[in-house]
């Protein structure tokens, strides 16, 4: 096992136990009934050191909540990334998000931005990982029946244990890839990112979240994003 999945564990282990009340209906944790793929992701990956270490937020549900990866748009992850395996199922699967792995016939269109812009860059995606990675901050999804709730609309009680769990991950993380850059995808995962390694030799950094309710990704994500890591120093124009 690797480092970054001994951490990835000990990340699931302390989350397990937490519960979430009302609006929550259901919380999804990749990090155990997709484990196999994220595995691979790690395996594969997650060895460091890397210059740059993208985060985002928490996983979207039909990108890692249905794949293990982050941001992970399943043709990206099984095309692109040469990942595939089987994903099991959560203890209490929501009706109206339910689980079906690689064979979800839904796109996650962050994840889709997201590595497409990667694998234009960079072309394969051993070039891309070669200096960086992806992760989460937080591993979890939650949901109110069909509506997706992030973890920055938890209420500050059960924010607290969650958001102390994930900076230690974060962490783990920062001290085993040893990134030059933390770019957070958004601004809420930048937020985190500064906060969770304060005092660390890190440069920080944000590109815009590409999901589809951004009016502004909306207008042309990877142009943008691509303009802000230029303007940051973190990539160099080609």
């Amino acid at each position: 096992m690797t480092s970054l999945e001994s951490a990835a564990r000990r990340l699931s282990d302390a989350l397990d136990g937490m519960r979430f009340a009302a609006p929550v209906s259901h919380v999804y944790n990749p990090l155990t009934y997709a484990w196999a793929p994220n595995a691979l992701y790690l395996q594969r990956y997650g060895h460091g050191p890397k210059r740059v270490v993208f985060v985002g937020m928490n996983p979207g549900p039909f990108g890692m909540v249905q794949t293990g990866v982050p941001f992970g748009e399943i043709a990206a992850v099984r095309d692109w990334m040469g990942i595939e395996a089987d994903v099991m199922r959560p203890p209490e699967e929501n009706p109206k998000r339910p689980i079906e792995g690689f064979a979800c016939p839904r796109s996650e269109v962050s994840g889709r931005r997201l590595w497409g812009l990667f694998a234009e860059r960079f072309g394969t995606a051993e070039a891309f990982f070669a200096e960086h990675f992806v992760a989460n901050y937080c591993p979890l999804a939650f949901f109110d029946g069909g509506r997706n709730l992030t973890p920055d609309k938890l209420p500050a009680a059960e924010q607290g244990p969650l958001l102390a769990a994930c900076d230690a991950h974060l962490r783990e993380v920062a001290a085993i890839l040893q990134p030059e850059w933390v770019i957070g995808v958004g601004a809420w995962a930048e937020q985190r990112a500064r906060l969770a390694l304060e005092g660390l030799p890190v440069r920080f950094g944000r590109v815009l979240h590409p999901s589809p309710a951004s009016p502004a990704a909306n207008r042309g994500w990877s142009e943008a994003a691509t303009r802000q890591l230029h303007e940051q120093g973190v990539w160099a124009a080609l």
